[in-house]
Order: structure tokens, then C-alpha cells, then sequence
């Protein structure tokens, strides 16, 4: 691709839904360790290695409505640079005995989802502490939150926890319309959407993964 041959590479993998957000937080930091070198952040996903022709149980059947393949960039620089976005705190918070909410199993054959009909019920009623200590811990007061959409249910069940007006997710709901859940990069989908609509002032990029897994990122647009 011409990369220089000095390129440095940081694989990561397993990060599930929460990867754009967990991603974007160490690109950032991998920026500010050296200011003026230049750090791209290439999120994918190919969920539709995990369709299974062997069998057809239900959760099988739902993620493959629900889920879909992508893929999203980003470059990053430390520094005095003109950007319409700064990139602040991270944080992530990871609930014990969870492995059964939502992730992936490994067998001879293949992945296989693991995806919990309790989901939503736990974004509802867990989401919200950790959501208002990261806020708290990031000087954070009335910001807008730019999630990851996992899917209907799941943001109403988000749009309850964080207190926020049933629809306020609209840009959400639209990139989950389109591409569907594309797991990490879905959420930078969102995040783009509101960037070309303006983002101005403090916002909360978050994300939920398996472990299960609340990623966290502070972020804050500008017009400028």
C-alpha cells in the first residue's frame, strides 16, 4: 500500500462491537506518545464469517439478519493541529460472569454467536453507573452520547439507561438501517454522520462488547 518500511503495526483482535470505540482510544494514545507522527486506525469486521450452514438455531438466524460486514478509518496526529475533532480520557468497564451475554464460540467448524435474549434488560439496568462515573472522571457534564447501534431493542434499552428522550439516537438508528451491525466499525459510521452534521461541544463515544463490556471515549467537536 506505500506505507513507509518502518511502519510500526499493532494488531488487535476479539474486541467484538466495543473494538471502534477500545480502537480509536489506543490510536490516540499511541498518537500522543509520539506528537507529530502520523497513526491510522483501520477498523474491520466480517461478520459474515460467522454464518453457520450447519445448523439454524435462533440466535444464529437473528445475527445474520442483524449483522453485516465493514469497515472504517481514521488518522490520528498529537500536536497543534487543525481538526474538527479532539480525542480525550477513555475508559472501559467490564461486568464479572458476563461471557454468556454476548460473543463468539470457537469449534471445529467455525464461529458461532452467542448472542442472549437478556441483552437489552442488562443495558437498561447496568449501563447507567458506569456511564455516569465515566462522566464524572471526565469532567463531563450534559454530553451528547454517539453510540454504537447494536441493534432496535438495544438502543431503546440505552436511550433508557443513559436517560435519554425515546428517538434521541437518530443517527444510530439510521446507520443501523443502512449497513446493519457491522460490530467495531459501526460505530464510526455514527460518529462520521455526526461530524458532517456539525458536531460541536463535549460527546461520549461508547460502545458495548463482549466480556460484556462498556467502552468509553471522550471525545469533543468542533466547527473550527
Amino acid at each position: 500500500m506505500g506505507f513507509r518500511a518502518d511502519a510500526a503495526r499493532v494488531p488487535i483482535f476479539g474486541l467484538g462491537c466495543a473494538g471502534g470505540v477500545s480502537g480509536l482510544a489506543t490510536a490516540a494514545k499511541l498518537a500522543r506518545a509520539k506528537p507529530g507522527d502520523t497513526v491510522l486506525l483501520v477498523v474491520v469486521e466480517l461478520c459474515t464469517l460467522s454464518f453457520r450452514g450447519d445448523r439454524g438455531t435462533k440466535a444464529d438466524v437473528i445475527s445474520t439478519a442483524l449483522f453485516g460486514d465493514g469497515a472504517a478509518a481514521a488518522v490520528l496526529r498529537a500536536g497543534k493541529t487543525k481538526s474538527k475533532l479532539r480525542i480525550g480520557m477513555a475508559a472501559e468497564h467490564t461486568w464479572p460472569d458476563t461471557l454468556d451475554i454476548m460473543g463468539w464460540s470457537v469449534d471445529p467448524i467455525g464461529f458461532g454467536v452467542v448472542l442472549s435474549r437478556s441483552l437489552p434488560a442488562f443495558v437498561e439496568q447496568r449501563l447507567a453507573a458506569p456511564a455516569r462515573r465515566f462522566m464524572k472522571a471526565a469532567k463531563l457534564k450534559n454530553p451528547r452520547f454517539i453510540c454504537h447501534p447494536g441493534g432496535a431493542k438495544v438502543l431503546n434499552a440505552v436511550e433508557t439507561a443513559l436517560g435519554l428522550k425515546s428517538g434521541t439516537l437518530a443517527d444510530e438508528r439510521e446507520v443501523l438501517r443502512r449497513y446493519g451491525n457491522m460490530s467495531a466499525p459501526t460505530v464510526l459510521f455514527v460518529l462520521e454522520r455526526a461530524l458532517k452534521r456539525g458536531l460541536k461541544g463535549p460527546a461520549v463515544l461508547s460502545a458495548l462488547g463482549p466480556g460484556f463490556t462498556a467502552s468509553f471515549l471522550a471525545i469533543e467537536g468542533s466547527r473550527g
